[in-house]
């Protein structure tokens, strides 16, 4: 028989309310085959949440870097500017 993910998900849900030990005999498959899907599940888990927080970092840092770069333009001008008033009088 093949196993679905939606059959590992169930399985985890049930694992969940009723321990690993009990969902296993129930289901009918070995307990040391639910700890390895748990165990897949909450590495897999921790992965897109890294990510998430590095897209959230990322995102910020280019707004950061969008603020400096039209603070540094603004400055070139001014400079630009004062240099030629400086010139000028």
């Amino acid at each position: 028989m093949a196993i679905t993910r939606e059959f590992r998900e169930e399985a985890l849900k049930l694992a969940d309310t009723m321990g690993i030990p009990a969902a296993a005999k129930e289901l009918g498959i070995k307990t040391a085959k639910l700890y390895g899907w748990r165990s897949a599940a909450k590495k897999k888990s921790s992965v897109s949440q890294r990510e998430t927080e590095l897209t959230t970092e990322n995102a910020h840092l280019k707004r950061q870097l969008a603020e400096k770069t039209e603070e540094l333009n603004i400055l070139k001008k001014a400079a630009a500017y004062f240099a030629k008033s400086v010139h000028a009088g």
